[in-house]
């Protein structure tokens, strides 16, 4: 793959030309389709210039190209409650980015697509880092190659990264827990979440193990531990200069919840209870006798409702129900305690690990906003949120996180109510608002990310609540790259979103080339390792 610089006096010009055989913007089993030839164009704000992008595909050829020029905008500048200059944008890579061989997936794609972002002006990269990848054969034993390449890749583009250290699994793409870990839970099956029927949920371990020496003799809080230590060690070159930030995982796909919707597909419902493996049995069990009800210790609600039944369907979530009785106070109480302590537990062992390296600490909540608008809350229920005493659910949580000095990451910031199923009986305006509010009292500093899909006027959402003056948000993520994100339509209206946001610092990319010299730096494609990058 080549790069090439032309100077002169007038125009700069950065091309990056790769054969779409071998590369094509696809990521995992999608790629972009359309014409035999398309094309991405955009305007963006550079002093006194404009620089204009583009990406043109092809059957034969990706190209990646940058004009600095004195062309007039096609975008007007918008009205800011609060100027938006001081947010950083991030854009995540692709879960597979990194195989569980260890290779690094669509080398040429991803290095593209990260030149790409740079001339954007795009501060930084998200990397997600998989517990199943790095440690996956046996305990202690760590394999950080890949994602050390991508790291080496970010920094010679001249991004900034945020790792995403991942405690979990994923079902879409596929990366399961490590090895090792699969087959104790095959042997002792009370690691992982269950449900009322006995289903486990095998992407990530139950909280009630936190404690408990089920790994080969340790506890999964000091496996974590390991991790981290080998990752600071591992990355050390880049701490605080490239790698900014870390989350932790703190749940089902790195959210802190229950997984309370086990296959993910049916969300009409509330979602379950996952109180059902032997160890929250255990401690349920205990919990019921050190509060004198011993009865109430033998299992979860009996009369909530299942995965495909609406919330007012059987009487723990209507009102009046189980759910405001003594009995649902007690139970709701001790299955919230365990997502907070676990949540402490996590971001303690992180805070010990990371502490002066110069590198903020996040960690992410769920936003659920399904059904939140009765009184109930029962989609906040079944994933653990809970309020009882006057004590505010989300306070209870960022009191933790600023204990712990940690950011709070809040996905979602694309969705509005309007676009709500009236059903749904939805607001996810009112609950990033109550969320962020929570923050602002306990001094979390909030992050952004988007929500999975791409909706209807999301971007438009996106720049409204990153100028709420109430709480300022100074980093945002968007989920994430692919092969979606860079096709025409979606790229085109990523642009228009990043020249709202008024981020826009001259690259190196940008500077004058001196005489019509021609440099060209070269980056190695091979499918493993770090790529090389050098001048001509």
């Amino acid at each position: 793959m080549e790069v090439s610089v032309i100077g002169n006096p007038q125009t700069k010009i950065y091309r990056t030309e790769l054969t779409y055989r071998e590369l094509g913007f696809r990521f995992g089993s999608q790629a972009i389709s359309g014409e035999s030839r398309n094309r991405v164009s955009f305007l963006t704000h550079q002093s006194s210039k404009w620089k204009e992008i583009k990406i043109q595909s092809s059957p034969r050829s990706v190209r990646c190209e940058a004009i600095v020029s004195d062309q007039a905008p096609f975008l007007k500048p918008t009205p800011n409650s609060r100027s938006l200059e001081g947010v950083k944008l991030f854009v995540g890579l692709p879960l597979d980015t990194v195989s569980d061989c260890n290779n690094v997936n669509h080398l040429k794609a991803i290095t593209a697509g990260l030149k790409a972002l740079k001339l954007l002006g795009v501060e930084g990269i998200e990397l997600p880092i998989f517990w199943g990848v790095v440690e996956k054969e046996s305990p202690g034993k760590y394999e950080w190659s890949g994602y050390l390449a991508v790291a080496e890749i970010v920094k010679k583009v001249g991004l900034k990264l945020h790792a995403s250290l991942s405690f979990h699994g994923s079902k879409n793409p596929e990366i399961s827990l490590p090895d090792w870990v699969a087959k104790i839970g095959e042997a002792e099956g009370g690691i992982y979440f269950t449900d009322r029927y006995g289903k486990q949920y095998k992407d990530c371990l139950s909280f009630a193990v936190d404690d408990v020496p089920v790994l080969d003799g340790k506890t999964p809080m000091e496996v974590y531990g390991g991790f981290c230590e080998s990752f600071k060690s591992a990355f050390s070159d880049y701490m605080g200069n490239t790698i900014t930030g870390i989350t932790l995982g703190l749940g089902p796909d790195g959210e802190l919840r229950y997984p309370s919707h086990q296959d993910g597909t049916n969300l009409s419902g509330a979602g379950e209870f996952q109180c059902y493996d032997k160890h929250m049995l255990s401690a349920l069990k205990h919990y019921a006798e050190s509060t004198g009800n011993p009865l109430w210790g033998l299992g979860g609600p009996h009369d909530a409702p299942a995965y495909d039944q609406q919330p007012h369907s059987t009487p723990f979530f209507s009102d009046g129900g189980s759910w405001e009785s003594q009995y649902g106070d007690f139970f709701l109480t001790w299955y919230s305690s365990l997502l907070t302590s676990h949540a402490d537990r996590v971001l303690s062992v992180a805070s010990s690990a990371f502490k002066g390296t110069g590198v903020s600490l996040c960690g992410k909540l769920p936003l659920l906003h399904q059904w939140n608008k009765l009184r109930s809350q029962p989609s906040e229920l079944t994933a653990g949120f809970y309020s009882s005493g006057g004590h505010d659910r989300y306070e209870a949580i960022a009191e933790i996180f600023a204990k712990n000095s940690c950011r709070m990451i809040i996905p979602g910031m694309d969705l509005s109510d309007e676009h709500q199923s009236p059903a749904s009986l939805s607001s996810p305006e009112s609950l990033l608002a109550h969320i962020k509010t929570s923050c602002k009292r306990q001094g979390v500093v909030v992050s952004g990310q988007n929500s999975a899909a791409s909706v209807p006027g999301g971007f438009e959402r996106i720049v409204e609540n990153l100028k709420d003056e109430s709480v300022g948000v100074d980093l945002f993520t968007y989920q994430r790259m692919g092969a979606v994100f860079f096709s025409p339509e979606h790229f085109h209206a990523f642009t228009v979103f990043v020249r709202n946001m008024n981020q826009f610092e001259l690259s190196s990319y940008d500077h004058a080339v001196e005489g019509d010299k021609v440099k060209t730096m070269s980056i190695g494609s091979g499918t493993t390792g770090a790529a090389s990058l050098q001048t001509a």
